[in-house]
Parts: C-alpha cells; sequence; structure tokens
C-alpha cells in the first residue's frame, strides 16, 4: 500500500472512494463542499439526510455517486467537537475511512480531514499511522487467506502536500507496532525464547543495533537467581536480550525499556487452572514484542538518544525441575524472595533484568509487563497501568501516551502495602495478598531499582483485544509500542 501526501484540491482528486471529515453540529456543506455536492448531483447532502449524520465522533456512512462521477463513493467521518480534536481523533477517523474503503473494495482511497493545531506533520502522521493500522492483516497461519478480495492500494492525503517524511515517519513506527502484533499473535511454538532471539538478531543486523544475547551459562555468573528460577522447568534455553540502539555522536540521553518475555505461562506448579486463559498466555511476553517493535522502529527513525531494549526470556512451564512454592531464590543484588506463588513469575525476571539495566547507568528506565489480572480488575481491558516513584518520568510517559493514542492510568505506590510482601525467612514473598495486586506487584519490582528513575507499566489488559477496537479485529494489538517510541523521541 502505498500512502502518499498531496495538494490535489478536493474538487479534482478522482479514485475510488473519497473519505471527508466533518466536525459535529457542522455539517452544512459550504465553500468546496457545496462545490463538490453540486458537482456529485447533491449525493453528500442527501447522505447526511438520509443516514441523520451528525459528525459524531467514531460515527462514518458511506454512500456510492453516479457511474459517471470521477468519485465513486462518498466516505463521511465523523470528528466531533472542533474543540475536542486530538490526533487520536484523525488516527480513529482515518483508520475508520479505510477499512469502509477496504469493506467497499476499493483499490484507491482520498482522505480530506481538518489540520489538528495548525500542524500539518503531525496531522500526516496520525492519518497515515490510523490507515496503516486499521489495514494491517496477519495471515500467517492460515493454508489460504480468508480475505480474498481486492485490497486498498493507494491512499492520498489530500491538503497535505510535502509531508512525505511524516508519512515514512509513520510508517516505520507502523511496522514496530506490526512486528509486536505478529509477535503477541504467534502461537507459543512459534515465538520461543529461541526465536525471540533470533527476532532480536534480525532488528540488529537490519536497523544497525548492537546485540547480545546471555546464555544460561552468562545469567549464572552474574547471579540471576530469580530469572533463573522461572527458567528452570523449561525443555528451551532461557535467553537474556539486550540490544543497544547508539546514534552518531554524544546522545543526548541514555534510556532503557525492559519487556517480561515469558513465551508462554502454564503458572508453573500454581498451575493455571480450567477458566483461566492458559490457552491465551503466548501474550504473556506482551512486554518483550512492545520493546522489540520499539527497537525495530526507533533503529529506523534513529534519534540522538542511547536505547538500552531488554527482555530476560524463558517460558514458565512444569517439570521435576520446576520451583516450587516455597523454594527461595535469590536475584542478583542479593535479595531473598520466598516463592509463595509460580504463577507469579514475570516480576522475578523483571527483578534480575531491572539490577542488570540499572548497572548500564542510563537516565531513566521503563518496564513494561503482561504483569497482573488485578490491573485488568481495576482498569478493565482498554487502560494500562502507570506506576512511578518519579513525577517527572510519570509525567513524560503521560505525554507520550497521549499523543500517540494509547491509553494509561496511574496507579499509587502506596508503600505500606509491602507489608503484605514481607515473608518470615525471606527478604520478601513474591505476591501479597489479593487487594491491591497490581500495587504489590509494582512494589516488589521496586526493590530492585536503587536511584534511577523507573517507572512500570502494566499492559495486561490492552495487549489484546477480543472486539474491533478502532484498528484491528481480535488478537494482538502491539500496545505499548507507540508510547515507548513517543518517550525515546520526546525532546529530541
Amino acid at each position: 500500500m502505498d500512502i502518499r501526501a498531496t495538494d490535489t484540491p478536493l474538487l479534482e482528486w478522482t479514485g475510488d472512494s473519497l473519505a471527508i471529515g466533518l466536525f459535529e453540529d457542522a455539517v452544512e456543506l459550504t465553500g468546496e463542499l457545496a462545490t463538490l455536492d453540486e458537482k456529485l448531483a447533491g449525493s453528500i447532502k442527501e447522505l447526511i439526510a438520509e443516514e441523520e449524520f451528525k459528525g459524531k465522533q467514531g460515527s462514518s456512512v458511506f454512500t456510492r455517486v453516479g457511474a459517471n462521477s470521477p468519485v465513486r463513493k462518498i466516505i463521511l467521518v465523523g470528528l466531533g467537537k472542533p474543540e475536542s480534536l486530538k490526533l487520536e481523533t484523525l488516527r480513529r477517523a482515518a483508520a475508520a475511512a479505510a477499512r469502509l474503503a477496504k469493506k467497499q473494495k476499493s483499490k484507491t482511497l482520498g482522505i480530506s480531514l481538518a489540520i489538528w493545531n495548525n500542524d500539518p506533520t503531525e496531522t500526516a502522521q496520525a492519518i497515515a499511522e490510523g490507515v496503516q493500522l486499521a489495514l494491517y492483516q496477519d495471515n500467517r497461519f492460515k493454508s489460504e487467506p480468508e480475505d480474498k478480495g481486492p485490497q486498498v492500494e493507494t491512499v492520498d492525503l489530500l491538503g497535505l502536500g510535502g509531508q512525505e517524511a511524516a508519512i515514512t515517519r509513520a510508517n516505520q513506527i507502523s511496522a514496530g507496532v506490526f512486528l509486536a502484533r505478529q509477535l503477541v499473535a504467534a502461537p507459543p511454538n512459534a515465538v520461543t525464547p529461541i526465536t525471540l532471539a533470533e527476532t532480536a538478531q534480525e532488528i540488529a543486523s537490519d536497523h544497525g543495533l548492537q546485540i547480545e544475547i546471555l546464555e544460561q551459562e552468562d545469567c549464572e555468573k552474574l547471579g540471576m537467581g530469580a530469572f533463573l528460577g522461572v527458567a528452570k522447568a523449561s525443555d528451551l534455553p532461557p535467553k537474556f536480550i539486550h540490544l543497544t540502539y547508539k546514534p552518531e555522536g554524544t546522545p543526548k540521553r541514555k534510556l532503557a525499556i525492559i519487556g517480561k518475555g515469558l513465551t508462554f505461562d502454564s503458572g508453573g506448579l500454581n498451575i493455571k487452572g480450567a477458566g483461566s486463559g492458559i490457552e491465551t498466555m503466548k501474550i504473556d511476553m506482551g512486554g518483550a514484542a512492545a520493546t522489540l517493535g520499539a527497537a525495530k522502529a526507533i533503529g529506523q527513525l534513529k534519534p540522538d538518544v542511547e536505547v538500552h531494549f531488554i527482555s530476560a526470556a524463558t517460558e514458565n512451564m512444569i517439570s521435576g525441575h520446576a520451583m516450587r512454592p516455597g523454594d527461595i531464590l535469590t536475584a542478583s543484588n542479593g535479595k531473598t524472595i520466598e516463592v509463595n506463588n509460580t504463577d507469579a513469575e514475570g516480576r522475578l525476571t523483571l527483578a534480575d533484568a531491572l539490577v542488570f539495566t540499572e548497572k548500564l547507568g542510563v537516565d531513566a528506565i521503563i518496564d513494561l509487563a503482561t504483569l497482573t489480572g488485578a490491573c485488568i480488575i481495576a482498569l478493565g481491558d482498554d487502560i494500562a497501568g502507570l506506576f512511578s516513584p518519579d513525577d517527572a518520568l510519570a509525567a513524560q510517559v503521560e505525554k507520550a501516551a497521549e499523543a500517540s493514542g494509547e491509553k494509561f492510568w496511574r496507579l499509587p505506590m502506596e508503600e505500606k502495602y509491602f507489608e503484605g510482601l514481607k515473608s518470615g525467612i525471606a527478604d520478601m514473598k513474591n505476591t501479597g495478598p489479593r487487594p491491591g495486586g497490581s500495587i504489590t506487584a509494582a512494589l516488589f519490582l521496586k526493590q530492585f531499582v536503587k536511584e534511577t528513575p523507573w517507572a512500570h507499566l502494566d499492559i495486561a489488559g490492552p495487549v489484546w483485544t477480543e472486539k474491533e477496537n478502532g484498528y484491528n479485529g481480535s488478537g494482538a494489538t502491539g500496545f505499548g509500542v507507540r508510547t515507548l517510541v513517543n518517550w525515546v523521541l520526546s525532546d529530541t
């Protein structure tokens, strides 16, 4: 698919489908739109009246136009109130237009939306992202693709000529999102610790990043007892992935992103039972997927920031070698952990990853993980939890998320809740009481960061959707990639 920036006037564009954005309660046709309506024999005005189209955000309608018309179909998408216009509004409007165009078997699509904040560059990027994310298809595991109809081949962004660089940037970020979706969607016999490391190596090779893969012996030398405790039951070797992007010259700052990399989580000896969703536990590496997706995007965008991408990848399985409830593990910072639930394994892998990462001397660390069901109970399927003892870093993440359209909500790190993690025979247990489970998980991770500004993102809900979410149908969403990229790019 080719997305193009063009200054072709609305009245002169020709093609299969033309999508026009209209604000709420401002659907009276004036100026150029009135002229276009006359040219199309009143089709737009008739569509508005027949469908009672009000321009509300998220709404969309279409109609066919006469056979001799230069445009075969008209699509109207609602932009909501003008004062509430956001980049995410444009992103979702473009996605809606692209999906409708595809459904109507259009090969060419023209899109004419409002300009956000008088900024054509950000506008073009948002629209291009919306189109790309909506039209993504993953047919890797089907013998034949279900959708054999014509695809959208060309998309023209009308009134946005000269914004080719913004479209390129959107394509690069979208490529990172697609990688994350592919990794999360793939079955656990396709994405393993071994293949995840191979994916990281491909990113390094394709985009000029440095890579280090620590094998089990290397992790043993570093004292990563928490990570290796989880890995013991798997027949597949653990892989500690460390990708580094370094810009030319002196970097403005040094950042690190850590993603939880459980390629399958059986729950261990605290095995996930009936109704637990064990069959979906291929998604438990959603944090690692977002981390590698961000690495792919950053490797193409090439900001003047050094970024480390890290994941302690393994499976949580069951065997005679499995860690047992009651075992005590020693993390690489010397902290001892009483395992009272083998199904709270992600935090154990992240513990050693955090200790390793802080030694790199970075300016800030973000970890993201499908960590707790408690966060889904608190925030639902669409919103991720944000935890950080550092207000400045939390504000950076919130700003990056706002620009990306991904939803986060900052939750408290109530220190007194750590009482629930105290152990009589070790420094801490790996789980606390059921109330506040996502908070105690964040407090557990905090024990493995000494001084570096750090934020924890619990993305258990948004990495997967069972229904159409505006950008794709059910399945992996690639959540987190765009927020991470925006965070890295901020102030560069």
